[in-house]
């Protein structure tokens, strides 16, 4: 049988391996636990969007398609507005590569790619806050990497950057004109803590990663070894 003395090394030193992310995921879970979700997600910074209401003169969808001359591998269409306008936004593939392409609703005629001016006036009218904008940049795939706050958004997009406290910066897309995501230094400290949390150092997001499931199971090792050894102690005790 195994003397507490043997438990109580081989508790210290799994201890030893274990600690420290057991003081991540307390520290980042007492984190997750007191943020306000909507607050982390800029929801109360960004402004509602409005309903869109059937015009006068519209084309209908297959109408407008066909006379702009999208192909005919469609996977889905829907309505947007981009600056006040309305467009039937389709998505389609062509062969390896997607593609988004939007068609006026009255017109039928295609719209170009979103301009930094346009890409301007559509994050201010998203964002709540009357700031100014710090500055502008265009994003090309290839220059998204797995730990940055757009990965897996749509590509190419600018990024907007306002100059306020909150640090909001609003990803537009430029393909169709629709503000993807606003993203502020408050949720830039949730994702670095979920990265920790999720011991997920690649891509932040995957849950079943292997580190994850092994340091989960020594972490319930030191918990089994700890009881064990508190176990022993006592009994050795009563026998004294």
């Amino acid at each position: 049988m195994l003397r507490p003395m043997h438990y109580r090394k081989f508790h210290r030193g799994i201890s030893v391996i274990i600690g420290i992310q057991l003081a991540l995921w307390v520290i980042s879970g007492i984190y997750f636990a007191w943020t306000d979700l909507d607050e982390i997600h800029g929801d109360h910074l960004r402004a509602p969007g409005e309903p869109l209401v059937l015009g006068p003169g519209w084309m209908g969808p297959a109408d407008a398609l066909r006379a702009a001359g999208v192909p005919d591998t469609v996977g889905s269409v829907d309505v947007v507005s981009v600056l006040g306008e309305t467009f039937y936004r389709a998505k389609f593939s062509t062969g390896a590569e997607p593609g988004t392409v939007l068609v006026g609703t009255a017109t039928g005629e295609v719209r170009p790619a979103v301009t930094e001016e346009e890409a301007r006036a559509i994050a201010q009218e998203s964002f709540l806050p009357r700031a100014g904008i710090a500055s502008v940049d265009r994003l090309e795939p290839g220059q998204v990497g797995p730990h940055h706050e757009y990965r897996e958004g749509p590509l190419p997009a600018w990024r907007v950057t306002f100059d306020h406290g909150s640090g909001t910066r609003v990803y537009v897309s430029a393909a169709d004109g629709q503000v993807v995501t606003h993203r502020n230094g408050g949720w830039r400290v949730f994702d670095f803590l979920w990265m920790l949390h999720t011991m997920d150092y690649l891509g932040r997001d995957d849950i079943n990663n292997p580190v994850l499931r092994v340091l989960a199971a020594l972490a319930l090792v030191t918990v089994v070894s700890g009881f064990a050894l508190w176990f022993q102690t006592r009994q050795r005790r009563r026998r004294n």
